[in-house]
């Protein structure tokens, strides 16, 4: 069986050696908790899946200037996203 319980400071330190698993669990700790800046932070690193969360958080909300910033980011989800809302 898997530990699931690992604590965030222990996600953080295999994020920063580049654990890609591991910065997902991080973008769905902060996405769980709502915490915005903990997820651009990680898509600032180069996260894709937070910046698919913020973009979902971004269409939910029909925040165009979000996607936008998104999208300038590289997130390919939010310049699909932001062409669909505006066609």
């Amino acid at each position: 069986m898997t530990d699931h319980n690992v604590d965030e400071d222990t996600l953080r330190a295999l994020a920063d050696e580049g654990n890609q698993t591991a910065q997902d669990r991080l973008a769905d700790l902060a996405d769980t908790r709502s915490d915005l800046d903990a997820l651009s932070e990680l898509l600032d690193e180069g996260n894709e899946y937070a910046g698919r969360l913020l973009t979902r958080r971004a269409v939910e909300n029909r925040d165009l200037r979000e996607l936008q910033r998104l999208s300038d980011a590289g997130s390919p989800d939010a310049e699909m996203e932001l062409e669909r809302l505006l066609g």
